[in-house]
């Protein structure tokens, strides 16, 4: 005889039935769960390992390294490229040096021919214009050409120069002057009185107020010194006393300039003293206040003086 389940007892196994599906279910969903965990976890994990790669790798790498590029396949053969152009390059600059040096070698053989052909006779070369017909035609007969005649030459002898600084006697003849004034000559300063005394042994024979004028020629050519010297060791023109505008800065950097009292002699045959001392001939030598000069071998003593200022 079958047993026949009641009602409450389908209630039941449906009950458990549901149970056990919603057990699967939620275990299933438990499972899914940790396994994405667990991968979610893995990546983690790889992106930290990667990046402690990156700063373990970035730490042993040295400054150097870091400045150095990278070397590519594309560089090695843009590089090779570049060395095969400059060896080509090279090659045909060498076989083009022995190619000039034969083409060159070829036409000097090529013009001794020609002059061996013309019969020995070169062709003279000649820089500047290009010569005459007349001279061509006696260079290929071998006859030199006519020189061009020497043009006349209008520059400075120094006749007119020696003419002009001349003076003309009443007799006719002139008188060459040694001395020319320079551009710097001046007349001394009104505020400056100079003089010239002239002493013979402790007597002053005579006294020259030199301010008035720039140049004061001294000998013993009457007719164009401007102070007379009659002792015959003295020359016609034997010394000048100068007034010249001299600039000469100072301590602060600034141009002084000043007109003063020179002495130059005129290469004369005895000589000129200052003060005792022989001086140069053809020199200016600066004159300073109570100096002595002395012309030739005359005992007579010529001393520069200043007046004083008031």
């Amino acid at each position: 005889m079958g047993y026949d389940e009641s009602p409450s007892d389908k209630r039941r196994s449906s009950r458990g039935d549901d149970d056990g599906s919603y057990e699967r279910d939620r275990r299933s969903r438990t499972m899914r769960r940790d396994d994405s965990h667990r991968r979610s976890d893995r990546r983690v994990e790889k992106s930290r390992s990667r990046s402690r790669d990156r700063r373990r790798h970035r730490r042993s790498r040295s400054p150097d390294d870091a400045r150095q590029p990278r070397s590519t396949s594309r560089d090695r053969r843009r590089g090779k490229e570049t060395e095969h152009r400059r060896k080509r390059s090279r090659d045909h600059e060498r076989h083009g040096g022995r190619d000039s040096h034969r083409r060159r070698a070829r036409d000097e053989d090529l013009d001794d021919r020609r002059d061996r052909d013309r019969g020995g006779k070169q062709i003279v070369k000649r820089n500047g214009p290009l010569p005459s017909q007349a001279d061509s035609f006696a260079v290929t007969q071998g006859e030199e050409p006519q020189k061009p005649k020497e043009k006349p030459n209008y520059g400075n002898t120094g006749a007119l120069a020696a003419a002009s600084n001349s003076i003309v006697q009443s007799d006719g003849s002139r008188i060459v002057l040694k001395y020319h004034e320079p551009p710097e000559a001046r007349k001394a300063s009104p505020k400056d009185e100079w003089k010239l005394f002239v002493f013979k042994g402790e007597d002053i024979v005579d006294t020259v107020p030199i301010s008035n004028r720039s140049c004061w020629l001294v000998g013993r050519e009457l007719a164009v010194v401007d102070l007379p010297a009659e002792h015959p060791s003295i020359s016609k023109q034997h010394g000048v006393i100068q007034f010249r505008y001299i600039e000469k800065r100072n301590e602060y950097g600034d141009n002084i300039g000043k007109v003063k009292p020179y002495l130059i002699d005129l290469d004369s045959a005895n000589g000129t003293q200052l003060n005792g001392k022989a001086v140069p001939g053809s020199r200016y030598v600066e004159l300073q206040d109570k100096d002595m000069i002395q012309f030739g071998q005359s005992t007579r003593e010529y001393v520069v003086m200043l007046a004083p200022k008031n």
